[in-house]
């Protein structure tokens, strides 16, 4: 999981909240290290040391797939057709303002 401690090394707040896809003893044990709450769902084929969730922090990272979902409906941002990473920050920018108007 080298992404993932790549990820863990620039992470910010109280918790960490993530999928069932980070669902590792090891991995969680570096979050609390560093003094963070891990907030990830247990891996379904998982019998042993199943943790129990915060279902109230665990609803925040559903609202954020759903903002991902919402964005990747626009097909620019979906399938990045500009080659530049400022032109395509600008049309998910613009995808942005235009969720947040309607």
């Amino acid at each position: 999981m080298t992404k993932a401690d790549e990820l863990l090394e620039h992470a910010q707040g109280r918790a960490l909240i993530g999928d069932t896809g980070y669902d590792s003893d090891v991995f969680a044990r570096k979050i609390r290290r560093r003094a963070m709450k891990v907030v990830i769902c247990s891996n379904p084929t998982r019998t042993k040391n199943r943790c129990r969730l915060d279902q109230k922090l665990y609803r925040h990272r559903y609202k954020v797939e759903c903002s991902f979902h919402s964005l990747k409906r626009f097909r620019a941002v979906a399938s990045r057709y500009d080659k530049t990473a400022t032109n395509y920050l600008a049309m998910v920018e613009i995808a942005c303002a235009w969720q947040w108007i309607n």
